[in-house]
């Protein structure tokens, strides 16, 4: 497993600040998903957002080989618990498709995340939340 440096304040709140993806300032780190490199085109209806039940999957999460956006799902490391650590959505990067939420390991399909970690926010909801997305 990959360590990296983290914003501050990933590890003390475990939110998304939309500011800091739009600034660039996010250090995303492996696991990490893998897939298409195009812009999206509009907001998606509604976004991935990863909750506190998130265990990371022990450092093997499946969420993360099934989104199709790389670089939207990462692993973001727990400096006072090592080696645990949680998955964070990129949501300038997540076109809100479920892929995350409907497989499993082995491609079997779930109900949802096994551990019932990730929520998909309606985009207002989101926006209010965590401030708005530029596109």
């Amino acid at each position: 497993m990959a360590s990296c440096g983290l914003w501050e304040d990933a590890l003390a709140e475990l939110t998304v600040d939309v500011a800091k993806f739009v600034n660039g300032q996010v250090e995303k780190c492996h696991p990490i998903s893998e897939g298409t490199t195009t812009r999206r085109k509009r907001k998606p209806h509604i976004v991935a957002v990863i909750n506190e039940m998130c265990t990371g999957c022990s450092g093997s999460p499946a969420c993360v080989e099934y989104c199709p956006v790389a670089d939207c799902m990462f692993w973001v490391p727990d400096q006072e618990h090592p080696p645990f650590g949680k998955i964070l959505v990129d949501p300038l990067l997540c076109i809100g498709c479920k892929l995350c939420t409907s497989k499993g390991p082995d491609g079997s399909f779930l109900e949802g995340c096994p551990w019932d970690a990730i929520d998909m926010v309606p985009l207002a909801e989101f926006e209010s939340t965590y401030g708005a997305m530029p596109f």
